[in-house]
């Protein structure tokens, strides 16, 4: 009995080693999301503008969209965009589109990828300082009030 003991104790070891080294990272969960999304539609929708709301994680992948009734059909493509552009480059869209534009340099960051909407709306979501997501508003009358609905939803889950 006790070799047996000794022998999984053995093999079980270098395992249970080899999972401690793997390493974490902090993500959004889907019910942080949904509740982001929720608020900037809400938010949005007190000051009378139809807007679609999107979530995506770290990664990119779309996590939540909200669309509300009688929102325009371009304004889910618009906050999934600004959303995705947030999180990939870790920026609201506002400082990012004047990055661009005070350096015609930079203009190239617009066709890095398709799937980037260099507009005011999105803002990165951060909690406890890490970067775990975008957010993006569109369907407002203007990006600066996409942008205000935006940081209603990250206010809703505490997230900077």
């Amino acid at each position: 009995m006790i070799r047996t003991f000794t022998l999984a104790a053995a093999l079980v070891t270098p395992v249970a080693t080899f999972a401690q080294d793997l390493p974490t990272a902090p993500y959004l969960p889907l019910k942080m999301a949904t509740q982001a999304a929720e608020a900037a539609v809400e938010a949005c929708s007190a000051e009378g503008h139809n807007v679609s709301v999107a979530i995506v994680a770290r990664s990119g992948v779309t996590k939540a969209i909200l669309r509300a009734d009688n929102a325009g059909p371009h304004t889910v493509g618009s906050s999934t965009g600004k959303a995705f552009t947030s999180a990939s480059m870790g920026r609201d869209t506002t400082v990012l589109a004047g990055f661009i534009g005070a350096k015609p340099e930079n203009d190239g960051l617009r066709d890095m990828d398709s799937r980037l909407v260099i507009q005011a709306g999105g803002l990165p979501i951060k909690i406890g300082g890490a970067l775990v997501g975008g957010i993006g508003v569109g369907g407002a009358p203007s990006g600066a009030i996409d942008e205000t609905c935006a940081r209603a939803g990250l206010d809703a889950i505490g997230a900077e």
